[in-house]
């Protein structure tokens, strides 16, 4: 009786869910790093995440009409005040209902602690990687499509030692996600036999890099991984490394891997490596289908950013109601199996399956399966430079 009683005030209240929120509008705050290190990475995230709010709202299917819009807000990627700041309007006096971000980890972390906890807010990174973010106390409410930094490091590992490198110098951007990532790789590659001759911070931006190149020259190694950001000081010591000779082949991780890395640098870094989120699936083809010439399909954490979206407006779908409170307990059950598997293009399908009482499994256009409370499994593509552009080698 007490089960009979609960599936009948369940669909009691989708059905007034529906009602109430149908043809209504509900916003999403997209907040990206818009200025700051990653800018040139950011335009394509935002128009992956508005993507799929175009195609929800488009299909008439949202809790009974509901269109979805868009709030943007600038992260900076580096200013948490700025950051907090920035969020607190998107919750307070735009009244977004879920969060597709933030983007650098540092800024995540602090919208998260400041702003989502306070308000009861869904955030959904595509791209704050720090292993910090995977433990927080975050009430449930944070969940990610890129994969923890704590794997990328046991991936860079991997490539390097299969490209027979052993030895390497480390450079990082001196926050979260610098620190973490460097911590990680480190232990990782040691562990796997490698040696790092150093690993040292640098901050952003500066114009001169020469005192850190010089030390980490000064070190040694054959190969230089920098762990920074590719509009801001990651740049500025790849600049100083080849201009001095310090360095000529380089290993980048995902803050660093963007269309600016091969405009600013061509064929001066030919045969350095890389790594960024990214899946071979059947997702990824029929993401760069949908978006065909609108956007770059295939720039780091755009297909990710789709994603993010897409489950914030699955999960409503499954629980018949656009608030955080109700909604959040359905992001892990659309994202993963049992059910239907659901691809780029098929957000109208998978609503109407979702109305009708059945089960998805969002598959996306990054492969998304959601983990040990809302982190991502993850995949790489692994890339090197050739012939001054990237190149994707195989994924992993």
């Amino acid at each position: 009786m007490k089960k009979l009683m609960m599936a009948s005030a369940a669909t009691a209240l989708m059905a007034s869910g529906a009602f109430a929120d149908g043809h209504s509008e509900i916003k999403m705050g997209v907040i990206l790093g818009f200025t700051g290190p990653i800018e040139s990475l950011t335009p394509p995230m935002a128009d992956g995440a508005e993507l799929a709010m175009k195609e929800v709202t488009d299909s008439g299917l949202l809790l009974g009409g509901s269109s979805v819009t868009s709030v943007r807000a600038d992260s900076t990627c580096i200013d948490a005040g700025a950051a907090t700041a920035a969020a607190e309007r998107l919750v307070s006096a735009d009244g977004v209902k879920g969060i597709m971000g933030a983007d650098c980890s540092g800024v995540t972390g602090a919208i998260l602690s400041n702003v989502a906890l306070a308000n009861g807010m869904v955030m959904i990174s595509p791209s704050a990687t720090s292993p910090a973010l995977s433990s927080p106390d975050d009430n449930g409410l944070f969940f990610r499509t890129a994969p923890s930094d704590a794997r990328q490091g046991v991936v860079m590992t991997e490539v390097l030692m299969e490209e027979g490198i052993m030895e390497v110098a480390v450079t990082y951007t001196n926050n979260d996600y610098g620190k973490g990532l460097a911590d990680s790789f480190q232990a990782a590659f040691e562990a796997a036999g490698g040696t790092v001759t150093i690993s040292a911070a640098h901050e952003d931006g500066k114009a001169d890099y020469s005192a850190e190149v010089g030390a980490l020259a000064a070190a040694g190694g054959e190969r230089l991984v920098v762990a920074g950001y590719v509009d801001q000081g990651g740049a500025g010591i790849v600049r100083s490394a080849l201009d001095t000779g310090a360095f000529d082949t380089f290993h980048f991780p995902d803050g660093m891997i963007g269309a600016s890395l091969s405009e600013q640098f061509g064929d001066e870094i030919e045969g350095s490596t890389g790594q960024v989120p990214g899946t071979d699936s059947p997702g990824v083809a029929a993401f760069a289908e949908l978006v065909g010439d609108a956007f770059d399909a295939t720039s780091p954490f755009t297909p990710e950013s789709y994603d993010a979206a897409a489950l914030i407006m699955l999960a409503m779908q499954a629980a018949g109601s656009a608030e955080p409170a109700d909604y959040v307990s359905k992001i892990e059950m659309v994202a993963n199996a049992p059910g239907e598997q659901i691809f780029p293009g098929e957000l109208a399908k998978a609503l109407q399956i979702l109305a009708d009482g059945g089960d998805i499994d969002y598959v996306g256009a990054s492969a998304v399966e959601l983990v040990n409370g809302g982190e991502s499994a993850g995949n790489y593509r692994q890339i090197v430079i050739e012939g001054g552009e990237i190149s994707t080698v195989k994924f992993r």
